[in-house]
């Protein structure tokens, strides 16, 4: 009824959408501000610039400081006021949408620099600076200056931990810590970034093969140099920062789990809740949702194992997808062929999903997750390419204990991290060179998780999952996502246990014993983020029964998935406007090229 409503209103001709040509100047003022905020961003982030395709700050590392934190709180509010100076009435509606997604990120940065110091979410098992060695898989290295600027970051390493070491200490005194269980994984992870002979260091490893177009001098004076400085600069900060670990940190850390325990935490989880779902939701609304859909997908999943002919219960049916080998491989060379096959089954079936416009030209890779990383780690996940495309993207597999990898999960584990998961959206959202940087590289959550497990769907739908097992597989990681919303709001809003939560995903998912203990230590690590996955999804599937209950015979679901990817990473609010103006659009007959927002390429050649 909404599209029939916007029809209506397009038609008598006070929509909003397609407003006269804007004013003169707010245009040009509004870019100007978003590209000085942009190269604020670049400046305040220069790894994740160099990772983006932007090279001015290769060589450098982050401030972790709290001083750089407030520098950006203050650049924040400079921005946001001057944005409000600008009317979005004299805007093109191509520029009201930029205006809306900048005026969200800004808001969204500044209520999170309320929160706490920061300190909670610099480290955990899943990521900090003792996971620095694999950078440099992401990283271009084409010519000398490649090598010098990342030879720079090895000598300036030290600088690096220290800082990171010294906003650690200050949450410390502030009572904020990562609770002791999941730090007490970390040491294992620093002693993996060191190494006594340099060439087998992990920093060491874009040396190992370089570009014949750098002559052999000159290539064998950069390894001598990098050398050096893993001996002399990145071993001893380590070892410094695991010292600091072992005997300062982790005896401090806290012995609780949820979020909730620390000063102020139960506001704080109620931000991160919003911040990952880009909802209004409450932890106690997300809670109940996921209950049900708990229930939901547990009777689609008992309905397919009794079809399968299993005769006893579903607690048994686990116990016996857990434990019989013959769902396993044995060797992780194997495993890893089958990641591989699984992820090239699927490139047919593209040409379903979205139009030629859209189908990526970067290409992507299936590599084991480092062995240093392996055990605390997911299942799998994805890299993204270099935003200059220098750099192609990849998803890492899990091979570490291939007996807890089950069959039936390989193939729905790459749909959602290579394509049409991951693999398709982020990379075909740094291809949209027509908007501002700020949105081809931004992520929200919700939606680009949302996609990913809305991916696994779109395989299911096509056929993808083509025996009971690998459905049921599909079926599980559906589970798997409905449980977070119940595990993750039960441990940080509702005093659950981490035995607890260990015992409720035991009892609901065919997830193997390391993964449910790996996904537990996860949401104690990181709150909040695992809500975005099945909320996401679930808005994306009821926008696309709108659109097939109003457009009818108009509808298309290349179209609908064009729309849903083609103005990159979006909040759920404004997702639902941009499906909701395509279908008004689509009833009045009008094209695509005349969409309110339309200013995207025929190809994105």
């Amino acid at each position: 009824m909404r599209a029939v409503l916007t029809l209506i209103l397009i038609f008598i001709g006070v929509s909003p959408f397609f407003a006269t040509a804007a004013a003169p100047g707010a245009g040009q003022q509004l870019q100007a501000l978003i590209a000085r905020a942009w190269r604020q961003h670049l400046a305040n982030n220069p790894l994740e610039a160099s990772l983006e395709g932007y090279h001015r700050y290769d060589g450098l590392w982050p401030d972790p400081s709290l001083a750089r934190q407030r520098r950006e709180a203050r650049e924040a509010g400079e921005n946001l006021a001057a944005l409000k100076r600008i009317e979005p009435a004299d805007l093109t509606p191509a520029e009201q949408l930029d205006y809306r997604l900048f005026e969200y990120r800004l808001r969204d940065e500044i209520a999170g620099y309320t929160q706490k110091d920061g300190a909670l979410l610099l480290i955990n098992q899943l990521w900090g600076p003792q996971l620095l060695g694999t950078t440099a898989k992401q990283l271009r290295f084409e010519t000398p200056a490649d090598y010098h600027n990342w030879i720079k970051r090895l000598r300036t390493i030290g600088h690096y931990l220290d800082a990171f070491t010294r906003r650690l200490q200050r949450g410390l005194r502030r009572g904020v810590s990562q609770p002791r269980s999941i730090m007490q994984r970390v040491p294992a992870e620093i002693a993996g970034e060191i190494s006594p002979d340099p060439e087998k260091s992990p920093f060491y490893a874009p040396f190992r093969r370089m570009p014949e177009t750098i002559s052999a001098a000159r290539q064998s004076w950069l390894r001598a140099q990098a050398k050096a400085a893993i001996v002399q600069e990145v071993n001893p900060a380590y070892k410094r920062f695991a010292r600091f670990i072992n005997k300062v940190y982790i005896p401090r850390a806290r012995t609780s789990v949820g979020v909730a325990a620390l000063p102020g935490g139960r506001a704080y989880y109620r931000y991160l809740v919003q911040h990952f779902t880009t909802t209004t939701m409450t932890p106690a609304q997300i809670h109940g949702l996921g209950l049900r859909e708990v229930a939901r997908i547990r009777a689609k999943m008992e309905q397919l194992f009794h079809h399968i002919g299993f005769k006893g219960s579903y607690r048994e049916f686990l116990r016996y997808l857990r434990t019989d080998p013959k769902f396993y491989y044995a060797r992780p060379a194997t495993l890893l062929e089958a990641y591989r096959a699984a992820a090239k089954k699927v490139d047919p079936y593209l040409v379903k999903i979205v139009g030629t416009w859209m189908l990526p030209r970067v290409p992507y890779g299936v590599r084991p997750i480092p062995a240093a990383l392996a055990p605390n780690t997911y299942p799998a996940y994805s890299v993204p390419p270099a935003g200059d495309g220098s750099v192609a993207g990849y998803v890492g597999v899990n091979l570490y204990r291939p007996r807890t990898r089950p069959k039936y999960d390989i193939q729905v584990l790459m749909c959602h991290e290579g394509r049409p998961g991951h693999q398709l959206q982020i990379p075909l959202a740094m291809a949209l060179r027509h908007l501002p940087p700020f949105r081809r590289f931004a992520y929200y959550n919700v939606y680009g998780e949302g996609w990913a497990l809305y991916a696994e769907t779109l395989c299911n739908e096509l056929g993808l999952y083509d025996n009971p097992y690998s459905r049921f597989g599909y079926l599980n990681y559906q589970m798997w996502r409905a449980v977070r919303l119940v595990v993750d709001t039960g441990i940080h809003s509702g005093g659950w246990s981490r035995e607890r939560a260990i015992r409720y995903m035991e009892e609901n998912t065919a997830l193997s014993d390391q993964n449910i203990t790996n996904e537990v230590n996860r949401y104690i690590a990181w709150p909040g983020q695992a809500l975005s996955y099945l909320i996401g999804e679930l808005h994306i599937l009821k926008l696309r029964d709108e659109a097939k209950r109003e457009l009818g015979t108009k509808y298309s679901l290349r179209d609908f998935d064009d729309v849903v990817l083609g103005e990159g990473s979006l909040p759920m609010p404004v997702l639902t406007d941009v499906v909701n103006r395509w279908i008004a659009h689509t009833l009045a007959g009008r094209p695509a090229e005349q969409l309110p927002y339309a200013r995207r390429p025929r190809s994105l050649n």
